[in-house]
């Protein structure tokens, strides 16, 4: 349910119910009623409890910290308003015994027409800067464990012992997140080298920004190509201005890329930080906006975008784990830190699924079916691929079992399914199902992937790790079939040459 209510800053608010868990119950939270869908749940997701939450109120309290005047308050509003930048979630939860930071949402810099608007994000940059070494240096006696308390975010550079300069506390973070969106909207692939050199160029500027006031030492080089009209003036502009000696330095911003976390999804971003947009659909199944300005820049509208897919035209390639690699290496040295290195497959990967989105396998598709005998027991194994060849289901039939484990068998393969067409890993499900060990098991006749299996399951999911995975696992150790018997079994059995009585004194011996 949404609902109308007041304006904030000249900007309508609404009221809907909404949750970030869908076991919980809904609560009511409002925002402006331009913001995308998403921004409810991951403002509920922002703020834990039950309580009703009003962005303005809940805004105010931050804002109220960092704004030494009405000016610097109205500024930030409208930072948060048009979705450029946002406080991290420690702001939010007033934890100020830690640096405090921003998340800046590149995409929101990039107007219509107009291509990348570096002044209006310098302009931005130096007010959250200016905001944050202000607040770390008001709120320094919070910074519970660092001593001298007073001390250590003041403007001057302290004194070591050696008479050289220590250095400083950082004052906060200045995060860089949706890259891949900002470079749809100024008309560039981000698997390309055009669009790493803009990515250079915007991190460097968001450096250079951040470090002015430091000296020229703390200062990046700017990259060599800038792409963008304009931003080398910007650059070369603010660079002119960092690079000026000082006896008293700022205390230091640095900058890097966001990690997953509600604020990005406050500020409706498509996707994390400088990770590729992976899939063309948002979460609700419409066409992303980054994906309707990669067409338009084709000359594609959406009607012959699906024409052109239905004739099996690959109308807009997506990018890889190499090229969100590539960009990884490129951007290093422009920012002051680096997320994780992002990990490259030998497979392609499939668009990233949202919770509760389910990829079911067209009604044509590939696979394969092995015939298998384990142990002397015959298995069908099926499986169904997707266009890029991963896995999305699983048929497991033993043929001549009774019908209890023929039923459970292929339950599990529809379970194994369903998980997969939910974004479930693959690896997982090899993890925890090879090497089950339960009869039947024994040789592995009809598929050289193994020679000896503790049980189907061990066989089946060693057979899809090969086959998927590119990883072929070893055998697991035989049962010698003239090794001591379990436990809690008839250890002394009867001989041929017993007589009944001496039968009947036999019994259950327990082995230690």
């Amino acid at each position: 349910m949404t609902t109308s209510r007041h304006h904030w800053d000249g900007v309508l608010m609404s009221t809907l119910d909404t949750t970030a868990d869908p076991d919980a119950p809904a609560r009511s939270v409002t925002l402006p009623a331009e913001w995308d869908a998403t921004a409810a749940p991951a403002l509920a997701q922002l703020v834990p409890g039950e309580a009703p939450i009003d962005l303005p109120t809940l805004a105010g309290e931050w804002i109220a910290t960092f704004a030494p005047d009405t000016a610097t308050a109205r500024s930030l509003v409208w930072l948060l308003l048009s979705s450029q930048a946002a406080p991290t979630e420690a702001v939010w939860h007033g934890a100020y015994d830690r640096p405090p930071g921003f998340v800046i949402n590149l995409a929101a810099f990039v107007a219509p027409g107009e291509g990348f608007a570096a002044r209006t994000f310098v302009a931005a940059l130096r007010l959250i800067c200016s905001v944050l070494r202000r607040t770390a240096l008001t709120m320094a006696g919070q910074r519970n464990g660092e001593l001298p308390l007073p001390d250590l975010l003041a403007p001057a550079t302290s004194v070591g012992a050696d008479g050289s300069a220590a250095p400083q506390a950082v004052a906060g973070h200045v995060l860089l997140t949706n890259l891949d969106a900002c470079l749809a909207g100024v008309g560039l692939d981000y698997d390309s080298e055009d669009g790493r050199a803009a990515a250079c160029a915007i991190a460097a500027l968001a450096t250079l920004s951040a470090h002015a006031g430091r000296g020229p030492e703390a200062l990046p080089l700017p990259p060599v190509r800038t792409v963008l009209p304009g931003l080398g003036e910007t650059l070369r502009a603010v660079w002119n201005e960092a690079a000026v000696e000082t006896e008293t330095p700022l205390a230091p911003v640095e900058t890097g890329f966001s990690t997953p976390n509600p604020v990005d999804g406050l500020l409706g971003v498509e996707v994390c930080g400088l990770a590729p947009v992976f899939s063309l659909l948002r979460p609700d199944g419409r066409l992303a906006t980054s994906t309707r300005q990669r067409l338009e820049r084709r000359g594609f509208t959406v009607e012959t975008a699906l024409a052109g897919a239905l004739a099996g035209e690959n109308v807009l390639p997506q990018p890889g784990p190499g090229a969100h690699l590539a960009m990884y290496r490129a951007l290093t040295g422009f920012v002051d830190r680096m997320p994780a290195r992002p990990e490259t497959m030998a497979a392609p990967v499939r668009r990233k699924l949202e919770r509760g989105m389910r990829s079911a396998l067209p009604a044509r598709h590939g696979g394969f079916t092995q015939k298998t005998t384990i142990g002397g027991h015959r298995l069908f194994m099926r499986t169904g691929e997707y266009e890029d060849g991963t896995l999305g289901e699983l048929s497991l039939t033993p043929t001549r079992e009774s019908g209890m484990v023929r039923g459970l068998m292929e339950s599990l393969g529809e379970a194994v399914s369903i998980g997969l067409q939910y974004g479930a890993p693959l690896d997982a499900y090899v993890e925890n199902f090879a090497y089950s060990c339960f009869g039947p098991a024994g040789t592995v006749e009809g598929d050289p992937v193994a020679s000896y299996a503790t049980s189907m399951l061990d066989y089946a999911f060693r057979a899809l790790s090969d086959a998927y995975l590119g990883k072929r696992l070893p055998d697991g150790p035989s049962q010698d079939p003239q090794a001591d018997p379990d436990p809690l079994l008839p250890l002394d059995l009867p001989g041929e040459d017993d007589t009944p009585s001496e039968r009947k004194k036999r019994g259950l011996r327990l082995v230690s």
